[in-house]
């Protein structure tokens, strides 16, 4: 039986993961079976940079912790080996970086994941790995308001040209008119 020390310990590391768990927008859990340590540095390094808290943990202390949450629907898919990532602020990147990964590691097994309060499927998790980046998104959105500004821009240009053009034409009609009333009338 583990000493009262370890089981603090465990109690303590299971209330921390619960708390990064119930504040993380999103959260994918996968099977790292025959990563190379090479491989799983360039992942975690990727995942850092993108702001995602990926890590091994016990299949028993993921059982508490997802029971904890509410997540009870991933007790059947904590088997084998486990890592979790967890992300606060993106929730589209731990399923982006994950799923390239397993692109390319065909041992390397998205098992589950949540997605603001709710857990979904593998395929789900797929599905979300292919929404672009929030930054991509914000790209486009500036690119398309660009463009439309830009639109905006040139119509108010010929209309502000079109308006310059019929205030030279005015002075001219002025100069024409006394001319017209001083030639005899036609009948």
């Amino acid at each position: 039986m583990p000493s009262a020390k370890i089981l603090e310990e465990k109690k303590k590391l299971v209330e921390e993961l619960t708390d990064k768990v119930k504040n993380a927008s999103s959260g994918v859990l996968v099977n790292y079976y025959k990563t190379t340590v090479e491989d799983d540095t360039k992942l975690r390094r990727e995942l850092r940079e993108a702001g995602v808290e990926y890590g091994v943990v016990k299949n028993t202390s993921l059982r508490f912790v997802f029971n904890n949450v509410g997540y009870s629907e991933l007790d059947d898919k904590l088997e084998g080996m486990s890592a979790l990532a967890i992300c606060k602020d993106d929730a589209v990147a731990p399923a982006r970086i994950l799923a390239k990964f397993g692109e390319t590691h065909k041992d390397f097994v998205i098992k589950a994941g949540f997605v603001d309060g709710k857990v979904i499927s593998a395929e789900e998790v797929d599905a979300l790995s292919k929404i672009p980046s929030r930054e991509a998104l914000l790209t486009g959105l500036a690119s398309s308001l660009s463009g439309i500004v830009r639109g905006l821009a040139c119509a108010l240009q010929a209309v502000a040209d079109k308006s310059g053009e019929a205030a030279e034409a005015a002075p001219e009609a002025a100069e024409a008119a006394p001319e017209a009333a001083e030639a005899p009338a036609a009948e």
